[in-house]
């Protein structure tokens, strides 16, 4: 180990000898200012920072001339032991040799001053009319850094002549400050006038007046590189703070020395290092390895950001050989991509841009590469660096929708502060009048009678108080029927559970508890209350009552009504008396299920599963299959309930559907979770564990077993494999299970686990297999003489643990493949780490 980093530090001294001695890019515009400074102050790099007064380059306005420094300050620079105060707005003014772009940047550090308080200082700091920083706050925005360096690309000419002017404001009573300011040409064709969208489309122009700012530049697989390592000064950090997954990939590494850059592709794009290191997919010890390396970057939403990929093969022996899929924000960015197709030889540096808008409801950046679905190759993917820059908006501004105007007087202040005044006293009077007519009516109104049970009304589109209920008063009402359920009142509701009695409750879900109880018309009924600490609230409410309302089947539980009184969310369905197919399982006191008994509920299930994604109107997909929410009646009929995490099917001209990964671990379709790309064959995987499930009498997940024990699907799949299913089977079904319809259950589910979804059967496919597995077991029953015989297993080992009794429910996920999904405990390695299934 150590003689590798000691070649790759002998490498990287060379380059830094070779780039000093040959630099490849002598820009037009070089200018370096010491803000504050009185003499001339060279850094380690090389260059040479002049100081901002009294130089023929730079006009600085007359009222600027506070300078403090500070000898003691030890940062990674001298340029940050001075800084020039403005205690009003200031301008900068630097006339260039060269129009178009150049690289700005600021240097902040608050330097310790008597008089002056640089780090509760509040400024706004405008660069040719593009708003870069409003109302910026180095205390919070440095988080603890000694300084900060903001990078921007400007475009200076055309209607701003040839010239930069950077202004810098105060807020009331706050000052301004900086420390060091560098504007430098953009080599070009450093920026592209156009490029694709993220989803991918026709490609976008990006005009030349637009102003970009660097969110990240990063190195992947590398070192922290510096202004040294760059000819044009840009720094690169490493990529392991973005990584959600640290176990799904591994750096490579070769001599930077064998970098080549082929024709369009300047050296300037990004410095040898760079491409000379990668992250590259780890090697999970399994035959077909199938998961995706992930960066997440937080951003401004509401923005529009160019992303920069770079990419150079210095892992393979042979052209055509590396081939890979890479994913922008859950979208196809580039598909079964091969580098050497663009380059024709390795260790080639290439890059690629995209544009992708982050909306309002997201603060992320997701960047993934994966291996494509062909099968023909080894997979493996790479990624080497990538740049995000953010683009100034239709405001001209990079800082929110701001656009600050520094040369409005006071007089105009002072007329826009009146029109405030007048306009808000406007409105505050027709609100008050809006009031009063509101209270008018609803006093006029007629009383409603005590229990309205024959309308329906449409769901609300506003919340009232919360996340998690609807806040209003009342909703008897004669609104048309919009064919969404039967509202019930509150009170009704509570005299039929009696007031909702502990004695009732039938279980308690992710949503709330469920109560047993007798409508007045002596209908029995399943109650579902909401409870206002659930994660589940108004959207999973919403939901369930519009998918319920239009599906009628006999496998499907049935929905009476709802209510959404008093604050309240209520479900009310058919009573299923047998309850969950899981208490039938493990964790409770009821006789075990016979095999025809568990091969008919699993039938049942299928069919309304079946029904689902083929019968309704459009496609449904269920979501959060699982023994809990397969409901028995009192003939042990199946029945699927629980449509709150249900989403519309992918349309005819979409093979999936972009979403939040929703679910429940032990249940959840490993390509979902990685991709968040849903389709039916999500339900599939799902299905496949509750046939384990109900093979073998135990949980999908439980901890307290032996590490490979632990995922019921990695553990069954592992025997199924081995053709020895009938090991782990429940100990009930020993001399009673048919050996030829367990074989053809365990395929079945094999076949359901797969780890792509387009290698899984349909639901309607896995009906006929679990159909004729049925016939199987029946058939065998019919000659008394075989129910003895080798066809039936006759015993069970002694080596299977007994099951612990759990009766919980599985984890809820509910992510955006942050926080949470990262640290979630390694028992769930199917999901987290790429050594799993």
């Amino acid at each position: 180990m150590g003689s590798s980093n000691l070649f790759f530090f002998l490498c990287l001294s060379c380059f830094f000898w070779v780039r000093s001695v040959f630099p490849s890019f002598l820009p037009e515009d070089n200018f370096l200012f010491d803000c504050g400074g009185s003499k001339t102050l060279k850094l380690e790099d090389g260059r040479t920072f002049e100081p901002d007064s009294g130089n023929s380059n730079l006009g600085l306005s007359p009222n600027s001339n506070i300078v403090v420094s500070d000898d003691t300050v030890t940062g990674p620079s001298n340029l940050y032991k001075t800084a020039r105060i403005f205690k009003e707005t200031s301008t900068y003014t630097i006339i260039t040799k060269q129009i178009g772009r150049h690289w700005l940047r600021l240097h902040f550090s608050p330097v310790n001053d008597p008089h002056y308080d640089l780090k509760s200082s509040i400024f706004s700091v405008l660069a040719n009319g593009v708003t870069l920083l409003h109302e910026f706050s180095y205390a919070k925005s440095a988080k603890g850094q000694s300084y900060l360096l903001k990078e921007y690309v400007i475009n200076v000419g055309n209607l701003n002549s040839n010239s930069l002017i950077l202004t810098l404001a105060p807020s009331n009573n706050s000052i301004a400050f900086i420390n060091g300011i560098e504007f430098i040409s953009v080599p070009d064709e450093q920026f592209p006038s156009s490029t694709v969208p993220i989803p991918l489309g026709p490609e976008i122009e990006i005009p030349n007046h637009v102003a970009f700012e660097t969110v990240y530049r990063v190195n992947m697989g590398g070192p922290l590189l510096t202004a040294k390592n760059d000819t044009l000064w840009r720094i690169w950090v490493p990529d392991q703070p973005f990584l959600v997954n640290p176990h799904s990939a591994r750096n490579v590494s070769v001599s930077p020395s064998l970098i080549k850059y082929p024709a369009g592709v300047s050296v300037e794009i990004a410095p040898n290092l760079v491409y000379a290191t990668a992250q590259e997919m780890a090697d999970a010890n399994v035959g077909d390895q199938r998961f995706n390396i992930s960066w997440t970057f937080e951003v401004d939403h509401s923005f529009t950001y160019l992303i920069r990929l770079h990419f150079c093969d210095i892992v393979s022996e042979a052209l055509n050989n590396l081939i890979f899929s890479v994913y922008i924000n859950n979208q196809s960015a580039m598909n079964s991509f091969d580098i050497s197709s663009k380059t024709n030889e390795l260790s080639a540096a290439y890059y690629v841009d995209f544009v992708a808008n982050v909306s309002r409801n997201s603060d992320s950046i997701l960047v993934q590469v994966g291996p494509p679905n062909l099968r023909n190759l080894p997979p493996n993917a790479i990624l080497n660096g990538l740049e995000i820059m953010k683009i100034s908006n239709s405001e001209n501004s990079l800082d929110g929708a701001f656009l600050t105007d520094f040369t409005v007087s006071k007089t105009h202040k002072k007329k826009k502060m009146m029109a405030l005044v007048i306009v808000f006293s406007l409105v505050g009077s027709a609100l008050l009048m809006l009031m009063i007519a509101v209270f008018f009516l609803y006093f006029r109104r007629p009383k409603k009678p005590k229990h309205h049970t024959t309308a329906w009304l449409p769901l609300p589109t506003h919340v009232g108080n919360s996340e998690t209920k609807v806040s209003i008063g009342s909703l008897s009402s004669t609104a048309p029927s919009l064919g969404l359920g039967r509202i019930l009142a509150f009170s009704e509701i509570r005299e039929a559970t009696k007031n909702f009695d502990e004695n009732l409750v039938l279980g308690v879900g992710g949503f709330g508890r469920v109560y047993r109880g007798v409508l007045e018309n002596g209908v029995l009924v399943a109650v579902k209350r909401g409870n206002p600490r659930s994660q589940q609230g108004l959207v999973e409410f919403r939901t369930e009552i519009e998918m319920l309302s239009k599906l009628r089947h006999r496998h499907l539980v049935s929905l009476i009504g709802f209510c959404e009184e008093l604050n309240e969310m209520i479900l009310v369905y058919e009573c299923m008396a047998g309850g969950p197919l899981r208490k039938h399982l493990y964790g409770s006191e009821m006789p075990p299920l016979s095999w025809k008994q568990r091969l008919e509920i699993c039938i049942g299930a299928a069919k309304g599963l079946h029904y689902l994604h083929t019968g309704a109107a459009e496609s449904i997909i269920h979501r959060d299959v699982k023994t809990t929410n397969i409901l028995l009646d009192e003939n042990f009929t199946a029945k699927v309930a629980d449509f709150g995490l249900s989403k519309l099917g992918p349309t005819l001209d979409q093979t999936h559907v972009s979403t939040a990964v929703k679910g429940s671990f032990g249940y959840l379709d490993p390509e979902y979770f990685r991709r968040q790309q849903l389709t039916e064959k999500s339900d599939v995987y799902s299905f496949g564990v509750v046939l384990m499930e109900v093979l073998c009498a135990r949980p999908a997940i439980n901890p307290s077993l032996p590490r490979e024990q632990v995922n019921i699907a990695e553990w069954a799949m592992n025997w199924q494999k081995k053709g020895q299913l009938e090991k782990i089977i429940d100990p009930h079904l020993i001399g009673s299970l048919n050996l030829d319809s367990l074989r053809k259950f365990g395929e079945t589910a094999e076949k359901c686990l797969a780890e792509h979804g387009t290698e899984r059967p349909t639901m309607g496919d896995v009906l006929w297999n679990l159909e004729y597995a049925l016939q199987l077991q029946e058939a065998s029953t019919l000659s008394v003489a075989d129910e003895n015989s080798a066809n039936y297993i006759p015993d069970l080992p002694d080596w299977i643990p007994r099951m612990e009794s759990v009766d919980r429910d599985g984890e809820e996920i509910v992510n955006e493949l942050e926080s949470d999904a990262v640290t979630t405990s390694a028992v769930f390695s199917q999901l987290m780490h790429p050594k799993g299934r």
